[in-house]
């Protein structure tokens, strides 16, 4: 499986950092996931702002799965199943403005990991997270409870 996240901006605090380089670490084993990190508009009102880090994700990927608050939750069995029906994924995970109008309208699908709102970088490591659970689930290993 092939998994590429697209995330806007540099992940800033050290404690996600070990944490998000933990769960890259432990996915190498089960799949190909890569990060790529995309330009964060600095010093922009909101709009150019998102129009400006839309062009960039659309530069780097056509079909992809949007991580947004108003997408559609999942157990974590039922994201391991969602998983198990492809073997190329492209996630995008918004800066701290969230994503343009556009990005949203092109996005293949909605996901959500909580109806709770998350700083952008806090998303990062629990997505992780959360794939780990469910590449764990596929391969029928010992984690998730």
């Amino acid at each position: 499986m092939k998994i590429r996240i697209l995330w806007v901006g540099k992940t800033k605090e050290q404690y996600l950092i070990e944490g998000i380089d933990r769960y890259l670490k432990l996915l190498g084993h089960m799949a190909q996931v890569s990060v790529i990190d995309i330009k964060e508009e600095k010093g922009k009102p909101r709009g150019p702002a998102l129009t400006a880090e839309g062009g960039r994700l659309l530069k780097q990927t056509r079909s992809y799965t949007l991580l947004n608050e108003k997408g559609r939750e999942f157990t974590s069995v039922e994201f391991a199943g969602y998983l198990g029906k492809k073997v190329n994924f492209d996630f995008v995970v918004g800066g701290p403005y969230g994503v343009s109008e556009e990005i949203m309208e092109k996005a293949a699908d909605t996901i959500s990991l909580s109806r709770m709102t998350f700083t952008h970088e806090m998303v990062r490591l629990v997505f992780l997270e959360q794939l780990y659970r469910a590449m764990t689930i596929i391969k029928g290993m010992e984690y998730h409870h």
